[in-house]
């Protein structure tokens, strides 16, 4: 079984998964970063493979995604590191980023790459689900990994049905349509829209994305959701100092 789907089977509320860059803040980070939020209590990791055209990310992910790609990151060297992870941790680990990478590695080689690698998800925001259904998705479903689609506040409720239709993991909820980074404001339209998707009994459980950045903001979101997603803030939170005491505290917070 996937460990996607394992762990939103044993547990079903309060879901925490936490985002940050492969190769930041230190190129050899990647793999002490997951065992050390794994030891602090995250329940499921985000690693993103960074992009030279980051669109959809803030200036903190941006930043970091630069530094990572300066240092001499690329899916070679992660896949090349992440060869040790299954030594270490257990639990859930996505890999992140956009299409465009993905392409150039190939999309059956990368499959393949993340199975050997032990990841059991991918999240590529800019991949359209049209060329996924007819040209990659049985590519995904061969190799047992999940492919996470978004859903914004914008997304129609036909098109919500559909993403649930073609999901095997959880869908991601973004609370705004804005860059990652943005506070997470609870507004009268936000609940709206969360109680809306929630309202719409959806096979797959949902994670709530974009904004969470305190205890307070990702009980906010597990309110609507199965759990939320930390991404800036963790990130930002890593940047300078001593790695794993910045990661024991910023953890703290949550656990």
């Amino acid at each position: 079984m996937n460990r996607i789907t394992q762990l939103f089977q044993e547990k079903k509320n309060n879901i925490l998964s936490i985002y940050y860059t492969a190769g930041y803040p230190g190129l050899g980070d990647t793999v002490a970063i997951a065992e050390a939020l794994q030891a602090a209590g995250a329940d499921m990791l985000e690693i993103g493979f960074p992009y030279s055209d980051p669109v959809a990310d803030g200036p903190v992910i941006q930043a970091s995604s630069k530094a990572a790609l300066d240092s001499g990151m690329d899916l070679n060297l992660l896949f090349a590191q992440l060869k040790e992870l299954r030594k270490k941790v257990t639990i859930p680990v996505l890999l992140m980023g956009y299409v465009n990478p993905v392409l150039q590695f190939g999309v059956e080689n990368f499959c393949k790459a993340c199975v050997e690698a032990g990841i059991d998800g991918v999240i590529v925001p800019d991949l359209p689900m049209y060329e996924y259904e007819e040209l990659y998705q049985e590519i995904f479903l061969k190799n047992n990994l999940c492919n996470i689609f978004l859903v914004t506040p914008q997304t129609s409720e036909e098109r919500i049905r559909k993403i649930d239709g073609l999901s095997n993991g959880f869908i991601y909820l973004l609370s705004a349509s804005a860059t990652t980074g943005k506070n997470l404001n609870v507004s009268d339209i936000t609940t709206t829209y969360f109680s809306r998707v929630a309202e719409m009994n959806l096979d797959n459980p949902i994670m709530i994305g974009f904004g969470i950045n305190s205890k307070e903001t990702f009980e906010k979101a597990c309110k609507y959701a199965n759990g939320g997603i930390i991404g800036t803030a963790f990130v930002k939170a890593v940047e300078t100092g001593d790695l794993q005491e910045n990661i024991r505290t910023f953890m703290q917070e949550f656990r």
